[in-house]
């Protein structure tokens, strides 16, 4: 990434020297220009929120800067950036959407996320911290920044517009406000489940901002709710790609001698699933945010419960999903099982085949199916 100051050489995490997407896009580098065009004085606190692979806290680490990101894989990605860069590690502070944010804030610096209501939880949390002399540029590409977005940072933080596009991409100038009546934090959220869905009926799920479904229980899930394995005994379980830990509470209530971990890269994500957990079950569990089954060991788990996203960002990808079931496989015993759902067309019976030999199709019906796989 060529910027003002100098041209960077920056990769996602985990480094795969297959995979061609950027470590950055056109509005990290419209930011950046902007930023030098404009003089902008660094000399404060600078926060930067929402960086996804550590691209503007690697140009901007000599302003020591604090980074807030809800992702772990981001997060390891600017670590990972700083020393390729020859940037010392202690130049960038980082704190996750979980973390109690800077009191004061001089410069901030958003790159808008997919989720709305991320962005809606985090400028509550940033506001306090902001003053009337705050810079504020938010920065994204056009086909993220909407209507909503702008009226987000204008009801929170203050008056806003926008610029002209480059290259498709946008950016967000906020003037602050401190005397603005901007309302409580609606996040997180709780919400009670359906009836009908066995152990789970009625039961409350706590969704942090920026969790998939915050407000209900999405098809999918239910489908797969109906189709998990039943009758297990005292077995290590994984919920991996937890979300807010449903799957893998009714699996806990299912199996009440099961020890169940809970793993997602997205700090929120994971906080929702302890959350849920703590307050419908008492039983043995793990809560843990990062790369897949990375850190879990080998041989160890004897069921995987899996419902893997596709995309990474804006990006349509299966590097993920492939990810997962490596993982799985490498983590479950020998005669442990991969159970996993997704959409019909994804083709994932190819992949679980390929990778374990086996596929068994557990159920389908127009949208989805549940596919086992067993480690031989």
């Amino acid at each position: 990434m060529t910027t003002p100051w100098g041209a960077y050489a920056l990769t996602r995490f985990p480094e795969d020297p297959r995979d061609r997407l950027r470590a950055w896009d056109a509005s990290d580098a419209y930011l950046l220009r902007h930023l030098a065009a404009s003089g902008t004085p660094m000399n404060g606190a600078v926060v930067i929120v929402g960086d996804r692979w550590g691209a503007l806290a690697t140009a901007l680490a000599e302003h020591r800067p604090t980074q807030i990101t809800d992702s772990f894989l981001a997060r390891e990605a600017t670590r990972a950036n700083l020393e390729r860069n020859g940037v010392a590690p202690d130049a960038v502070r980082l704190l996750t959407t979980q973390d109690a944010p800077p009191d004061r804030i001089d410069v901030l610096l958003v790159r808008v996320p997919k989720s709305l209501a991320l962005l809606e939880d985090q400028l509550h949390r940033l506001a306090p911290g902001v003053h009337e002399g705050t810079v504020v540029v938010g920065t994204g590409m056009v086909k993220e920044i909407h209507t909503s977005t702008l009226k987000l940072f204008e009801r929170i933080l203050g008056p806003t517009r926008t610029s002209l596009a480059e290259q498709k991409a946008r950016l967000v100038f906020c003037s602050p406000d401190p005397g603005l009546d901007r309302g409580a934090n609606p996040w997180p959220y709780r919400y009670r489940l359906p009836d009908g869905i066995g152990p789970l009926s009625g039961r409350t799920v706590t969704n942090h901002a920026g969790v998939f479904c915050a407000d209900r229980l999405d098809i999918g899930t239910r489908f797969f709710l109906r189709h998990l394995p039943r009758g297990r005994g005292a077995e290590r379980i994984v919920d991996l790609g937890c979300g807010n830990g449903i799957v893998g509470l009714a699996a806990a209530l299912a199996s009440p001698p099961a020890e169940v971990l809970f793993v997602d890269e997205s700090y929120q994500a994971v906080a929702s699933a302890e959350a849920t957990y703590r307050e419908n079950a008492d039983g043995a569990a793990e809560f843990r945010v990062g790369d897949g089954l990375s850190g879990v060991p080998a041989g160890s788990v004897d069921l995987v419960l899996n419902n893997p996203p596709f995309h990474s960002h804006q990006a349509t990808t299966d590097a993920t999903a492939w990810r997962m079931f490596t993982g799985a496989r490498r983590a479950l015993r020998p005669g442990g099982e991969l159970w996993v759902i997704g959409n019909r067309h994804l083709g994932y019976h190819v992949k679980l085949r390929r990778l374990f030999g086996n596929s068994e199709l557990v159920a389908s019906d127009a949208k989805f199916v549940v596919l086992k796989a067993v480690k031989r």
